[in-house]
């Protein structure tokens, strides 16, 4: 489709766009609208030389020297996971010591967890969550009670019910900020503040906002805090995930998993375990070098990057997708169920449809890439890193073609 079809006032927003210039440090496949980022970021130009140069200067030629190599100048591997964490913590309105990175979303889930029990009020024993909350959410909580005997009591509950469910016997409070499946996003700061008002130690699962728009924790007094990495952070499949937990808790939260490098000293080999200080202590095993390097690199894209600009984006890329779909929604059996208001929307748009798998699957062949979700979810992912209105334009008219040649 040639620029000439697409209407002058979207490319008037995309003209003076102050993030156009970012769309260049992406590579980006022709022929390919690509709306999926909030299940895998694309890849970041910077990652291929990043990766070829840990494997084959540093791995190749250093060996395992490269652990402390370049110490002085902060570029040693040890010293990975907190270069890491620091640029994270930009994002999500952290300090850098409150910020641990590794493993996965779903181990992240249960350290954090177990934490959030371990502070929390003597004698309460429910962890309250969102009835749709992403799965992986409920099955950790799941496992973790059945680890402790059955002892816990997972509550799950609709959304607009959370604060009516704040009561005194409960201990943590699990919700993800963003719904993977609506794009609906809670208020994390009122949330927060309600909870804390009843003695609720806060969970929140951010792998649909880091990245996507500013997150406050800190500000919002959030007690702790999941991430993933390979979404909006563009760190690659299997990117290492990250966990927040607020600096108050350091002393008193135990840590599950006590590997030695959350050791304070891991070479000294002490025979029982001492937290290194800050989050570092939630650092299991030995740094993943690869994709920590991947999406260190990757994280390099944000550094100049105002996060209030970033948002604005987003809220006119998901804005210009939502009107641009209303005249389809009017002739095919398409519901959006993504929330217009922009307090309550995160940074994708999704629609119910009777055939939603078949038609996704007619999307991608066109070359529309979004995803499908359970039972019925059209789900279109906006990063506003790389995106343009064009983009969005592009998108609208490849779901036209594909419902019109369906019906």
């Amino acid at each position: 489709m040639t620029t000439l079809t697409i209407p002058d006032h979207l490319l008037a927003l995309d003209a003076r766009d102050p993030l156009a210039h970012k769309r260049g440090a992406f590579h980006l496949p022709r022929g390919v609208v690509y709306l999926d980022g909030n299940s895998l970021g694309a890849l970041p130009r910077g990652v291929p030389e990043r990766l070829a140069r840990a494997a084959q200067t540093e791995w190749g030629e250093a060996l395992i020297r490269s652990w402390t190599a370049g110490a002085d100048a902060g570029q040693d591997w040890m010293a990975l996971p907190d270069r890491v964490a620091a640029k994270i913590a930009r994002l999500i309105g952290a300090r850098p010591h409150e910020v641990a990175v590794g493993d996965s979303t779903s181990v992240n889930t249960f350290k954090v967890l177990v934490a959030a029990l371990g502070v929390a009020q003597p004698g309460r024993r429910v962890i309250l969550t969102d009835a749709d909350n992403f799965p992986t959410d409920l099955y950790v909580a799941q496992g973790l009670n059945a680890l402790l005997g059955g002892t816990l009591e997972l509550r799950r509950v609709p959304a607009d019910d959370i604060e009516a469910h704040l009561t005194e016997d409960v201990a943590a409070l699990l919700l993800t900020q963003v719904d993977y499946r609506t794009g609906r996003k809670l208020d994390l700061e009122a949330i927060t503040a309600q909870a804390r008002a009843q003695g609720i130690v806060t969970v929140w699962d951010l792998a649909h906002s880091a990245g996507a728009f500013p997150v406050d924790l800190s500000g919002a007094g959030a007690d702790f805090a999941v991430g993933c990495g390979y979404k909006f952070l563009n760190g690659g499949p299997g990117a290492p995930a990250f966990l927040y937990a607020a600096e108050r808790h350091h002393a008193a939260a135990p840590v599950a998993i006590s590997g030695w490098m959350g050791h304070a000293d891991p070479f000294e080999m002490a025979r029982d375990f001492t937290p290194a200080p800050g989050a570092r202590r939630f650092v299991a095993g030995t740094p993943m070098v690869l994709s920590l390097s991947a999406l260190d690199e990757a994280l390099d894209v944000f550094a100049d990057v105002d996060l209030d600009a970033l948002r604005a984006k987003s809220l006119s890329l998901t804005d210009t997708f939502i009107d641009l779909m209303e005249p389809l929604a009017a002739r095919f059996p398409l519901t959006l169920v993504t929330p217009r208001e922009h307090a309550r929307r995160g940074s994708q748009v999704s629609y119910r449809h009777p055939q939603a798998r078949e038609v996704m699957t007619d999307l991608i062949q066109a070359g529309i890439i979004g995803d499908y979700r359970t039972p019925d979810i059209l789900r279109f992912g906006f990063t506003p890193l790389y995106h343009s209105h064009a983009d969005v334009w592009q998108a609208a008219r490849g779901v036209q073609a594909v419902l019109e040649a369906r019906a």
